[in-house]
């Protein structure tokens, strides 16, 4: 997607707008606080396995098995950022349960299955044949992202609940996101309830990773108080029992003035190595097959609507327009044992991925 005429340069003039506008919101309302009290109706039940029972193994993909699906894994995947799900918004990047609701029922209608940013990162993209990868990303933990009502079901209203309602309805939307947490996950105190927040995610296949302890703008940073910032919430994941985090949001979408940083440190015997590290915005993601991959790069989609500076860089758009080009969009061959492109792609993937490709 980096081909598109002028988008790659403002990426960097986007980032800056939306660590703007998330500076403003972590001001509005600041994080934390207590979740909804009420709770759900006919909640759902949701099994030990985010992916339901196991299916039989994927056939075998072959030339005219991906040409008939139009295969074609060089394709762009959209990585979607979410903050806050506020029944009112109280800033440009927060959206209402309802606008989640019908994004993700979007996303369902037209065939993306999510995956999370770890298995995006490492390659791992097995959804079936025709199927489109997206990558479900909520930053921060706010409340709103996950509670339990007092039958330990997910809250009405929260990013949890309405996934697996939306999963609920189109059996093949595997229900499955990235949660980038900072100090007090999802807002709550005590160690005990946040490491059992940390566990139900992480046991139904959702990703709890590393988004810095207190939210800094990096960049702001010398290299030793990144690597504490980044350090410090990797030591208190690791104490709430979830695995080391393979990949890091930048907060704000700001890198610091060393980029290294943000890869790979050590702090007070804590050591943290990410396999990836995503941006703040502003168009989807490179295949992680294709050459032109930067696995310490990698931007995201702002969700939202069309208006202002969303009208070209936001959810609606780029979904839009990725209907609209469906060539350029990934395609999966349904065999996460191969990689499947269109003849006139064959050059642009990357040779450790040669013995795995199958062109048509």
């Amino acid at each position: 997607m980096r081909s598109t005429p002028g988008l790659t340069t403002v990426i960097g003039i986007v980032n800056v707008g939306v660590m703007i506008v998330a500076v403003v919101a972590l001001f509005v309302l600041p994080l934390g606080g207590g979740a909804p009290d009420d709770r759900p109706d006919a909640a759902p039940s949701p099994a030990a396995s985010s992916t339901g029972p196991t299916p039989p193994p994927a056939a075998a993909a072959t030339a005219e098995s991906a040409k008939q699906v139009r295969a074609n894994e060089l394709g762009a995947i959209p990585v979607i950022m979410y903050h806050r799900i506020l029944k009112k918004r109280r800033a440009s990047i927060d959206r209402t349960p309802s606008q989640l609701r019908d994004e993700l029922e979007r996303l369902a209608s037209a065939g993306y299955v999510p995956i999370t940013a770890a298995e995006f990162a490492a390659g791992l993209i097995d959804i079936p044949a025709g199927a489109h990868p997206v990558v479900l990303t909520f930053d921060d933990g706010h409340p709103s992202h996950f509670a339990l009502d007092s039958a330990g079901t997910p809250k009405k209203d929260t990013v949890v609940r309405i996934i697996y309602d939306v999963a609920a309805k189109h059996p093949g939307f595997r229900p499955v996101a990235t949660f980038w947490v900072n100090k007090n996950p999802f807002g709550l105190t005590g160690r005990d309830r946040q490491a059992a927040a940390v566990r139900w995610l992480v046991d139904r296949g959702f990703e709890v990773a590393n988004h810095t302890f207190g939210h800094p703008d990096l960049r702001r940073l010398s290299k030793k108080k990144v690597t504490e910032a980044i350090g410090r919430e990797e030591r208190s994941l690791k104490e709430l029992g979830a695995p080391a985090s393979a990949t890091f949001a930048l907060p704000y979408g700001s890198r610091p003035k060393k980029r290294s940083a943000a890869r790979a440190g050590t702090w007070k015997g804590i050591s943290f190595h990410f396999q990836a590290v995503f941006l703040a915005g502003a168009e989807p993601a490179i295949s992680p097959y294709a050459k032109a991959y930067d696995r310490y790069d990698i931007p995201r989609i702002q969700s939202n609507g069309k208006k202002g500076e969303c009208r070209k860089w936001c959810s609606q758009y780029w979904l839009g327009w990725l209907d609209k080009h469906p060539d350029r969009r990934y395609t999966s061959d349904g065999d996460p044992t191969h990689v499947s492109v269109p003849r006139r792609l064959e050059g642009k993937i990357q040779a450790r991925f040669d013995k795995m490709k199958i062109v048509y």
